[in-house]
């Protein structure tokens, strides 16, 4: 057993938030499965290791991450699990599986909290509490970059200059939200480029929804005042913003200005629907989010409120996995942990039950935040009404999820006997190609599991050898590079890459195509079907060709055949969105794009000068030296990619 540095662990997304340096080591032991091996792994980290802050990772033989723990002291904290039989069989199995440790010292226990929640996240270890959502929340954007600043609905790093506002729970509801404030505000949804090339207003401004800047129907100024409108409306001043509306609108029907005074009657309408759409009380709360827990049959859900300037801004409910054996409270800490560890923390965070260390989240959310972060139980009052409707929430979620679920593992019973499945598949694999007459191939892959489509497994393929039009040796080259990478990073079948099912969009052709590369691979164990549609290409009446030749069908109205069409279907949609993105890719490239050196600002510069990429080849050098912005270096670049002999 020796001690050898790691190195600095991954950087995972928010890591620039800690800045001091950190001692990193690894303690590794050999492979053999048993408790005493993964104990004695343990015992000598522990031998190694400070009574200082910071994370541990417990890794197997293979050097995947089982567990990833925080500790305010790391020699007492890790020491408890060379104690075995004290332990419960969950982390008695965690401990017979691991042979090598990874300690991560930090500087506070608020550091390793949220460092702990970033590793969670990038690793998915299967010994924590997860927090499955695959999708970032959506905020809204009240850009800071533009004269006339746009209003848009946003996803993911927040790196553009402007205020943002969220997290809502859905897309649908952010769109609905920008709608009413574009009524409420009139503010432009266009992008930059569409603004610059209007002569004359667009639709919006017609349905009154904008208040056309493009055009100059409005000045700066008065702009602005419509954008600080929004700013406090959005931030909690929701009221005052209609008490001045309303003082506008009786100003201009005393002067006589009927069409001013319909105009702001139509905005105020707009602000009331916004306030009357709340589903729940929040006036007051200012930024806050609530959390609420149900767990029922082995199963958690949790539901949570998000509630800005007093507005509810959505709810969505979570169905953390991995907490079978864990303790409610630390279930629900774990998922904030996550949570936040990619939104923005509120001021304020109202939940159903005590959280252990509630201090220490609270001061860590503070370091992400930059302000002060109240974690509370309320007692009375409308927060504790307001804890109550999530809590009940919470438990018709999960009532929803338990029946769902139910249905669904029948199903996958159905469909396992149907198509002659040893077990229930618990990951398929369902494969399409996409083209319009060879142009642009792309082959598809979807992944479907016991709780829905997994979307982030997703895979496309650009497709590089087959010829145009061949979509058997699009399928072969999709099926050959899918599983050579299966084999070499998952041999050993244990690491989750490999599928129970492989669906095929297509019939025997595409069938012998797949067949035929996995014997070549030597994998004759993975399920194959490919699926086809029936006569007249008519959906209800689909084929089921099996690997040994045979077909079946199955009834039009079997809940099995809806179960495949669907998955079918969702393959489809994959690969046509893949290849619309290559072929816009295509279309919207230049000749240009070629040329070493030449950047979008000169790319610009040269066609606005010249008109198309064919009359900037055929440009003398003089001519390409008088184009604006370009420099004499960059036009003898240009003229000599072109003329090479030149």
């Amino acid at each position: 057993m020796a001690r050898t540095p790691a190195g600095t662990p991954p950087n995972p997304k928010g890591a620039e938030r800690f800045h001091e340096e950190r001692a990193t080591y690894t303690v590794r032991g050999s492979d053999q499965p048993d408790l005493e091996k993964g104990a004695s792994v343990i015992r000598e980290t522990v031998s190694t290791l400070p009574a200082k802050p910071g994370v541990y990772r417990m890794q197997d033989a293979r050097g995947d991450v089982l567990y990833v723990g925080k500790a305010r002291a790391l020699k007492n904290r890790v020491s408890n699990y060379v104690q075995v039989e004290r332990l419960p069989l969950r982390l008695q199995r965690m401990v017979s599986q691991t042979r090598s440790m990874t300690i991560v010292t930090t500087n506070s226990e608020a550091e390793a909290l949220l460092l702990e929640a970033q590793l969670i996240k990038r690793y998915r270890p299967p010994y924590n509490v997860l927090l499955r959502d695959d999708k970032s929340f959506p905020f809204i954007l009240l850009r800071a970059d533009h004269s006339f600043p746009r209003i848009m609905k946003h996803r993911g790093a927040r790196k553009a200059k402007g205020n943002y506002y969220g997290p809502f729970a859905s897309a649908g509801s952010v769109n609905k939200t920008i709608n009413a404030l574009q009524k409420l505000f009139l503010l432009r949804s266009c992008t930059d480029g569409f603004f610059d090339r209007r002569d004359r207003p667009c639709l919006l401004y017609q349905i009154k929804r904008c208040s056309a800047p493009c055009v100059a129907r409005i000045d700066e100024t008065g702009y602005a005042e419509l954008v600080r409108q929004a700013k406090d409306f959005l931030g909690g001043k929701s009221s005052a913003v209609q008490q001045e509306i309303e003082k506008q609108m009786h100003e201009a029907a005393e002067t006589l200005d009927f069409e001013r005074a319909a105009m702001l009657r139509d905005r105020l309408r707009a602000a009331t629907f916004i306030q009357g759409s709340q589903a729940i009380n929040a006036e007051g709360l200012g930024d806050a989010d609530v959390f609420a827990m149900a767990a029922k049959g082995g199963q958690v859900g949790i539901q949570a409120f998000f509630i800005r300037g007093g507005q509810n801004w959505g709810h969505r409910a979570f169905f953390p996995t991995h907490t079978s054996g864990v303790e409610d409270e630390a279930v629900l800490s774990g998922v904030l942990a996550q949570f936040y560890e990619e939104v923005p923390p509120p001021r304020t965070i109202l939940v159903d039950r005590g959280l252990p260390d509630a201090s220490l989240m609270q001061e860590a959310f503070r370091e992400i935040a930059g302000h002060r972060v109240e974690i509370s139980v309320p007692q009375r009052g409308d927060r504790k009404r307001l804890v109550e409707q999530a809590s009940r929430n919470a438990v018709e979620a999960l009532d929803r999820r338990l029946a769902e679920s139910g249905t669904q593992a029948k199903i996958l019973r159905e469909t396992a006997e149907f198509l002659e499945l040893s077990d229930v598949p618990q990951r398929i694999e369902i494969y399409d190609n996409s083209h319009i007459q060879g142009a642009k191939p792309v082959g598809a892959m979807v992944v479907a599991g016991s709780e829905g489509f997994l979307k982030n497994q997703y895979r496309k393929f650009n497709i590089r050898s087959a010829q145009t039009n061949d979509d058997f040796g699009m399928m072969r080259e999709v099926m050959n590079r899918r599983f050579s990478r299966a084999q070499e990073e998952d041999p050993d079948r244990d690491g989750g890459l490999w599928p129970d099912l492989v669906l095929i969009d297509g019939g025997k052709g595409q069938m012998s195509s797949v067949k035929d590369v996995l014997e070549e691979l030597g994998i004759e164990d993975v399920p194959l079907i490919a699926v086809s549609k029936g006569p007249d290409r008519n959906a209800g009446r689909e084929v089921f060709h099996f690997a040994d030749g045979r077909e079946k069908t199955l009834p039009v109205n079997s809940p099995v055949l809806f179960y495949l069409q669907r998955l079918r279907d969702e393959a489809h949609r994959f690969a046509i969105g893949a290849h619309r993105q290559k072929r816009s890719r295509a279309i919207s490239a230049s000749p240009l794009d070629e040329i070493p050196g030449i950047g979008p600002a000169r790319k610009r510069a040269l066609l606005l000068h010249f008109g198309t990429a064919g009359k900037v080849r055929a440009a003398s050098l003089e001519d390409l030296q008088r184009a604006p912005g370009v420099s004499a270096a960059v036009a003898r670049a240009v003229y000599d990619f072109y003329h090479p002999s030149g």
